[in-house]
């Protein structure tokens, strides 16, 4: 969907963010939104609806993963996206490519997970594979007279490799550089791939993104954790594109209220979350990054997939210690947070609520629901 003029401005940069952080310290305020937005429950609970944004999901341009998850050559991520499978894998070339990860034969997913491999080749009969898809050989190829070889290849999804992240687009068609020209670069060049993880979520992929995206409850959800060390309600929301980033400062971040411009980092002085239209999160941490792609199972379940990256160089000990550090910390908001999504889905079950109610602090949530509204209200004309 095109984008409006307007959301087309450049991030602030990181002095020009704590300048707007220190004038809400001392003012007891925070970025406000320009509306409030009313969410039915019906489109947390609802079946039509969900294969209406499987629907989007499956026609954007949206980060697969890091490209330190696949940095190698025949390195593979074999996942479902919006609940189709695909594979993607680097080259002999280098090169990234993405398919749908079903064997031309019999349809039988040729991997799952991630690995490294020289070819792709079938558990079921041994069709085997080319990183760049093209089908390499057939056991016992005398069986299959009227088969093509050069016309049965693996079929592509569009794919496309940009600073640090590997976008992709099921319509092998899609121009996913300009779909994507609103997105700052992100991960810095230096960065490589610490772990990855895959969990399932019993909650709704929009209730368990909500959490990322405001700082309206730190006071109250994370009263021993994040609130101690952070402001309650005080964040900096920027949009780009149909994107948002919120910063959340720590109180650390007053050590650099006098300082010159060239002395300053906000490294574990703030955490930036990077929500990426409408299921990416990057968030940066202490020495790290966090890409976290959510993908909806059903109305009530999601999977989460986590790759963590980070520089790695000359003090990698003490840098992995800081990381370990930062990352336990998070963990325990992350589990508080995690507590009130899964209540939340158990609160839609009451029905007790026509529609969830997001205010002027929670600014990122309504541009992820109002996008969304936008977005499947344009399918739905196109389709009448």
């Amino acid at each position: 969907m095109p984008v409006n003029a307007n959301d087309q401005k450049q991030l602030l940069s990181d002095m020009e963010v704590m300048q707007r952080i220190f004038a809400h310290i001392d003012n007891s305020t925070t970025d406000l939104g320009k509306q409030s937005w009313k969410e039915p429950t019906d489109n947390y609970r609802s079946k039509a609806r969900l294969d209406a944004e499987l629907k989007i999901l499956q026609s954007r341009s949206i980060v697969f993963c890091p490209s330190s998850a696949i940095d190698k050559v025949g390195d593979y991520i074999a996942r479902d996206a919006a609940n189709i499978p695909l594979i993607a894998v680097r080259g002999l070339d280098g090169v990234v490519r993405a398919f749908r990860n079903a064997c031309r034969h019999r349809g039988v997913q040729l991997a799952d997970g991630q690995g490294c491999a020289r070819a792709l080749v079938c558990p079921y009969h041994g069709w085997a594979y080319s990183l760049d898809g093209s089908l390499r050989s057939i056991p016992h190829e005398h069986g299959f007279p009227d088969v093509d070889k050069t016309t049965r290849g693996l079929v592509a999804v569009a794919c496309f490799e940009r600073n640090g992240l590997v976008f992709i687009n099921q319509n092998p068609l899609a121009n996913i550089e300009q779909d994507i020209a609103s997105i700052p670069k992100l991960i810095p060049d230096n960065y490589r791939l610490l772990n990855s993880a895959t969990v399932i979520v019993n909650a709704n992929w929009k209730l368990y993104l909500e959490s990322s995206l405001e700082g309206y409850h730190i006071r109250q959800t994370h009263k021993s954790t994040f609130f101690p060390v952070q402001y309650d309600n005080l964040t900096v929301v920027e949009v780009f594109g149909e994107n948002s980033r919120v910063a959340f400062p720590y109180q650390s971040i007053e050590g650099l209220r006098h300082k010159k411009h060239a002395d300053i980092s906000v490294d574990g002085r703030l955490t930036y979350v990077y929500h990426l239209f409408p299921n990416v999160v990057i968030s940066t941490f202490p020495g790290c990054m966090q890409v976290n792609v959510l993908e909806p199972i059903d109305e009530s379940t999601t999977r989460q997939h986590t790759y963590l990256i980070s520089a790695i160089g000359e003090n990698e000990t003490a840098l992995l210690d800081t990381v370990s550090q930062g990352q336990r910390f998070a963990a325990k908001g992350a589990i508080e947070d995690l507590q009130i999504v899964l209540s939340a889905q158990r609160g839609l079950l009451s029905k007790a609520n026509e529609f969830l109610e997001f205010g002027l602090f929670e600014s990122a949530i309504v541009r992820l629901h109002s996008h969304l509204a936008k977005e499947i209200e344009q399918v739905n004309s196109v389709n009448e």
